[in-house]
């Protein structure tokens, strides 16, 4: 079977081919893509090439499929899968694999495994992982966005806190304390505000901390603090710009407390020395933005971590676990990962945007791979509606979802596209 894929063939190296598929395996599964989300790990993998920690060092000759936050439907099943999946179904996938101590992931690692592909092969292991799942929501791009929702549910579950009595550690947030999310503007970052909101154990407060006004706003529209006053929450939204000496105002909104649990969403090295500055008694600091320099680093006082019991941890990607608890709330309507989304593309538009992705600087990017699309801001389809009837039909339907990508509008896309 002939696909069309976005490969790497080494750093600054990406291209749109059509090629043939080997027959699969019987221990291997095919599958026709729909949705992938756009990361910026992947420009990471772009300019980084085989000096990435998952690329394969023979990519020049054997170039690998990107993207890794994809869902689709199953066309051909091994004999091995038979029982267990069948052809028609939908899938959703957890790329971070880690077979046998390998980092071989889709979208990093693999010849005909990759998101930004029409159709693609899937090895063996990742379903004796239990990393491909049964999907049966309605929406492939929740699918989609369910990836890099699961590294955000894991960043809250890698948190933990300790307890002097006896030297347990308490795994989550503190039950009641104050939360910072520092760069916390971006797409991850809404999804890391929307989603201790559904915890048992919530945060008294959300502190958001950005230096861009227009993130900030869409952030404050999408999340307001009212939405998260309905959920027992106080959500505070502080442009770190507007203040001479940021730690005081930030103290200021804990009485002078500290943050419990601070997540960094920017690898800048005066955030990082800002947030530790910041942490409560027994605070704890999750790193979770990774940097593409491999020797970042910054000044971490050690003085607090020994006598106030402060902690470091860094936690990228998500498990099995944190996919399905992501899927599960999608589908009870508690997290909306539609919040991410800004903008539309087809395959065609994946390899410029991947290249351009630093200069963006507003939501996620949602491709879907059977059709050609240019990058297209959600917020244009009006305009464009005016002369375009697929985007005045795409319109109509995110207003009727205050603003957002929705179900009702992929299938309207799909269904212009004949992509079935």
């Amino acid at each position: 079977m002939k696909t069309k894929a976005v490969r790497l063939y080494g750093a600054n190296d990406l291209r749109l081919e059509t090629f043939e598929l080997p027959e699969i395996k019987d221990d291997e599964i095919l599958v026709k893509i729909i949705s992938d989300s756009i990361c910026m790990s992947t420009y990471k993998l772009l300019i980084q090439g085989k000096l990435h920690k998952r690329a394969p060092q023979d990519i020049e000759k054997n170039p690998i499929i990107i993207g890794h936050e994809f869902a689709g439907t199953i066309i051909q099943v091994g004999k091995k899968w038979q029982s267990e999946f069948k052809v028609g179904e939908k899938f959703a996938q957890q790329p971070a694999l880690n077979y046998k101590g390998s980092l071989a992931s889709p979208g990093y690692s693999y010849r005909f495994y990759g998101g930004s592909a029409t159709y693609a092969i899937v090895p063996n292991e990742v379903m004796e992982l239990g990393c491909l799942l049964h999907y049966n929501g309605e929406a492939f791009f929740d699918a989609s966005l369910a990836e890099p929702m699961s590294c955000i549910i894991g960043g809250y579950n890698a948190m933990y806190h300790t307890n002097k009595r006896n030297y347990q550690h308490a795994s989550g947030i503190k039950p009641n304390g104050n939360v910072l999310i520092l760069g916390g503007a971006g797409p991850m970052g809404l999804g890391a505000i929307e989603y201790p909101l559904t915890l048992a154990h919530k945060p008294k407060q959300i502190v958001v901390v950005d230096i861009d006004d227009h993130r900030l706003n869409r952030a404050k529209e999408l999340v307001s603090p009212q939405y998260g006053i309905t959920h027992g929450v106080s959500i505070t939204y502080v442009n770190s710009k507007n203040y001479s000496n940021p730690y005081d105002e930030l103290m200021k909104l804990t009485n002078g407390v500290g943050y419990h649990d601070i997540f960094v969403y920017a690898p800048i090295k005066e955030i990082c020395e800002l947030g530790d500055r910041l942490l409560a008694f027994d605070g704890c600091f999750n790193f979770f933005a990774g940097p593409a320099d491999k020797t970042f680093s910054a000044n971490i006082n050690l003085y607090n971590c020994h006598y106030t019991s402060t902690h470091i941890l860094g936690s990228t990607g998500g498990n099995v676990d944190d996919l399905k608890e992501s899927l599960l709330l999608s589908s009870q309507n508690k997290i909306r990962p539609a919040l991410m989304v800004s903008h539309i593309c087809g395959i065609d538009t994946i390899a410029n945007t991947v290249v351009n992705l630093p200069k963006f600087k507003n939501g996620k990017i949602l491709s879907y791979t059977h059709l050609d699309l240019p990058l297209t801001a959600i917020s244009d389809f009006a305009t464009l509606g005016q002369t375009n009837p697929l985007f005045a039909q795409l319109h109509i339907s995110c207003q009727k979802h205050h603003g957002l990508w929705n179900a009702e509008a992929e299938k309207i896309l799909l269904t212009h596209f004949h992509v079935t």
